[in-house]
């Protein structure tokens, strides 16, 4: 019956995983291992540590909707300081490619996170056909890296930050309101200790958070994570690690 789900090979009964679902979307802002290992009462912090990033690939549904309308889209950096790199040039940070929707006259839609190893046209173009529908408005930088976007049936607006006597939350206000939430979020649930390796696992979790916020029960989230949990396929702690 838990074949091909979430829970298959499992030596915990499901009531324990149910548990772990409900601290996990309880929470305002999520879990880390070590609250999970002490509610649900693990041996070992490994095995909360499994259970989190199982459930994290779960938040993910499976032909979930494209985004619509006018989406905004740039890139942030995740990790500590690199001295002496300036614009979009790094060695260590890891580099996440950000749309969300912005509703007119004020505020935001939902969102879609990525981690991409670079930010040339072969990794952001492909994001942005994943997450986008064709021939909506898509806004962005001045940045080279979108330029082919009409050849894929979006309206492409740039937005040339240097030009403008406006600073760039002003211009471009979801991708930056996003970026800023998802750094305090990491900094704060997870003391920023969160390895570029699972850094995916985790943009997963908060896309999962942001786009539910409207929510007016926790009880909703939990009965989405469960009803996600039986259409995604099983993943072992082995792939988990190895990446």
């Amino acid at each position: 019956m838990i074949a091909g789900t979430l829970f298959e090979g499992t030596r915990k009964p499901i009531r324990t995983w149910f548990q772990a679902m409900w601290y996990v979307t309880s929470q305002k802002y999520g879990g880390n291992a070590l609250g999970l290992k002490r509610v649900v009462g693990f041996g070992s912090y490994q095995t909360a540590w499994t259970w989190l990033h199982k459930m994290r690939r779960a938040m993910v549904r499976p032909g979930r909707d494209l985004l619509g309308g006018k989406v905004e889209v740039d890139e942030t950096y995740i990790g500590g300081e690199e001295a002496g790199v300036r614009g979009r040039k790094t060695d260590t940070k890891a580099i996440v490619v950000i749309a969300v929707e912005i509703h007119e006259p004020y505020g935001f839609g939902r969102v879609r996170l990525r981690r991409v190893p670079d930010v040339s046209g072969a990794s952001l173009v492909p994001f942005v056909c994943e997450m986008v529908k064709p021939m909506s408005e898509v806004l962005t930088d001045g940045w080279g890296g979108y330029n082919t976007l009409p050849e894929y049936n979006y309206i492409h607006s740039k937005i040339i930050l240097s030009s403008s006597g406006d600073p760039a939350h002003v211009l471009m206000p979801g991708v930056h309101r996003i970026a800023a939430l998802l750094k305090r979020w990491l900094l704060g649930t997870h003391q920023g200790s969160v390895s570029k390796k699972y850094l995916d696992y985790y943009l997963d979790e908060y896309t999962f958070r942001f786009n539910r916020r409207t929510a007016r029960s926790r009880g909703l989230l939990f009965y989405r994570l469960v009803e996600q949990a039986v259409h995604v396929e099983h993943i072992s702690r082995t792939q988990i690690i190895r990446g």
